[in-house]
C-alpha cells in the first residue's frame, strides 16, 4: 500500500495538464495510465491525417505555450512530441501499464482506496490517497452502434480509432458511418488515397472551416454568443451554400449555443465538403440494416460496400471501475452530472479534468482549477 496526497488516473492530456500545475505547487501526486505510454489517444489511436483543429494558442497545456515555430493549427505528430516535452519539462513521470480495477472512497480514513492491476508483472497495488482526479476523459472507448445485421457482414469493419490512413481501402467501396470531424476527416482521405467513399450523415450538422472557427472563438470575446453564430453560420452558407441539395442539414440553433448545450462540436471540413459538391463523396442517411455486404438507408436505397468505419465517437469508461459513479457524482455515460463549468469538482476529494467537451482548452482550465482547489485544501489543513 502506498500513500499520496493525489492520484491521477489517466494520462492523457488532462491528467498531465492536472499532475504538471500540481507539481508547479509542490504537491505529490501519482499518475496512474493502463497504456504503455503518455497520450495513448494520440499515439496509438489517431489516424495519420489528424491536426488540432483549433488554433494552437486555444490547444495549450498549462505552463508551456507552443514553439513560435508551430504551425496554427498543430498536425498529429507535433503535438506528440509537444507532448513528451511537456512530461519531460514539468517533471511528470506516469506510472504506466497500471490498469485502475477499482477506486473506492472509505469513510472511516477520509480517503480514496485505489487498487491497480500492475499488467507488466502480473501483480496488483493499492494506494491511498485523500484526493482522486479522474482523467480518463470523454473518449476512454470506441463505440460502435448497435445496427441490425452488422454480424453478418462479410467484409471489414472498424471503429475510427483503428482507422491509420486509406492505403489499404485504395479501390475499395468504403461506408464512413458519422459526419463529425473524424468521419469527415476519414471520408476525405479515403477518397483522396482512391477508395470510393460514401458516408452516413446521421442529423443535422454545422460545417466550418478552420478559419471560420477562429474567428469565432476570438470574436466570443467580445461578442454575444448569438451575434456570433449569426456571423459564423452566414460565412458558412457563403462559403458552402445550400448543404440541404448535398444531404446535410443545419442545425436550428447557432453553432457555439449548440456545443454549449449538446456538447457536439462543429465539423470542421479539411476538403470533405469539395468532394461531396463533386459527386467524389456520396451521402447517405442512417442505416436501417445490414445483410452481408448491402447496406440498406432510411430513403430506402441498398449499397454494397467492402468495408464500414464507425466514426461514431466514443464513451467514458469511469463506471467500469469508479464506485458509487452513478450515485454521487458521474451519470449513467459516465459524465459530470454538473454543468461546465462546475463539473470538476464532486464530494470527498474527488475532481475529474477533460469532461467539460471543451477540447484542450478545457483541461487546462479543469487543470489548474483542481490544482488550485487541492493545493488550498492542503493548506488550510496544514493551518
Amino acid at each position: 500500500m502506498e500513500e499520496v496526497p493525489v492520484v491521477i488516473v489517466g494520462a492523457g492530456p488532462a491528467g498531465l495538464a492536472t499532475s504538471a500545475c500540481l507539481n508547479n505547487l509542490s504537491v505529490p501526486n501519482i499518475i496512474l495510465e493502463r497504456e504503455d505510454c503518455s497520450a495513448s489517444l494520440w499515439k496509438k489511436r489517431a489516424y495519420d491525417r489528424m491536426k488540432l483543429h483549433l488554433a494552437k494558442q486555444f490547444c495549450e497545456l498549462p505552463h508551456m505555450p507552443f514553439p513560435s515555430r508551430t504551425p496554427t493549427f498543430v498536425p498529429r505528430i507535433s503535438f506528440i512530441n509537444y507532448v513528451d516535452n511537456y512530461v519531460s519539462q514539468m517533471g511528470i513521470n506516469p506510472r504506466y501499464h497500471r490498469s485502475v480495477e477499482s477506486a473506492s472512497y472509505d469513510e472511516n480514513a477520509k480517503a480514496w482506496i485505489i487498487v491497480a492491476k500492475n499488467t507488466a508483472l502480473d501483480a496488483y497495488e493499492e494506494y491511498v490517497a485523500r484526493y482522486l482526479v479522474v482523467a480518463t476523459g470523454e473518449n476512454g472507448e470506441g463505440l460502435i452502434p448497435e445496427v441490425p445485421g452488422l454480424g453478418s457482414f462479410e467484409g471489414e469493419y472498424m471503429h475510427s480509432s483503428k482507422y491509420e490512413n486509406g492505403g489499404k481501402f485504395i479501390g475499395k467501396n468504403v461506408l464512413v458511418v458519422g459526419c463529425g470531424n473524424s468521419g469527415m476527416e476519414i471520408a476525405y482521405d479515403l477518397s483522396s488515397c482512391g477508395a470510393c467513399t460514401s458516408i452516413v450523415v446521421r442529423g443535422p450538422v454545422h460545417v466550418l472551416t478552420r478559419e471560420i472557427v477562429f474567428a469565432g472563438m476570438l470574436l466570443l470575446k467580445f461578442l454575444p454568443c448569438k451575434l456570433v453564430d449569426f456571423i459564423v453560420v452566414m460565412l458558412s452558407k457563403m462559403k458552402f451554400g445550400n448543404l440541404f441539395k448535398y444531404g446535410l442539414e443545419r442545425p436550428k440553433k447557432g453553432p457555439f449555443y449548440f456545443k454549449a448545450i449538446t456538447g457536439q462540436t462543429p465539423t470542421i471540413d479539411v476538403g470533405a465538403m469539395d468532394k461531396i459538391r463533386k459527386g467524389e463523396i456520396q451521402v447517405f442517411p442512417s442505416i436501417t440494416s445490414i445483410n452481408r455486404n448491402e447496406v440498406e438507408f432510411e430513403n430506402g436505397k441498398i449499397e454494397e460496400f467492402e468495408a464500414i468505419i464507425f466514426a461514431t465517437g466514443y464513451k467514458s469508461t469511469v463506471r467500469n471501475w469508479l464506485k458509487r459513479a452513478d450515485k454521487d457524482f458521474f451519470d449513467e455515460y459516465g459524465m459530470p452530472k454538473r454543468n461546465c463549468p462546475n463539473h470538476w469538482k464532486g464530494e470527498n476529494g474527488l475532481y475529474c479534468a477533460g469532461f467539460s467537451r471543451t477540447g484542450l482548452h478545457g483541461i487546462s482550465i479543469d487543470a489548474k482549477n483542481i490544482a488550485n482547489d487541492i493545493n488550498l485544501a492542503l493548506t488550510d489543513h496544514q493551518v
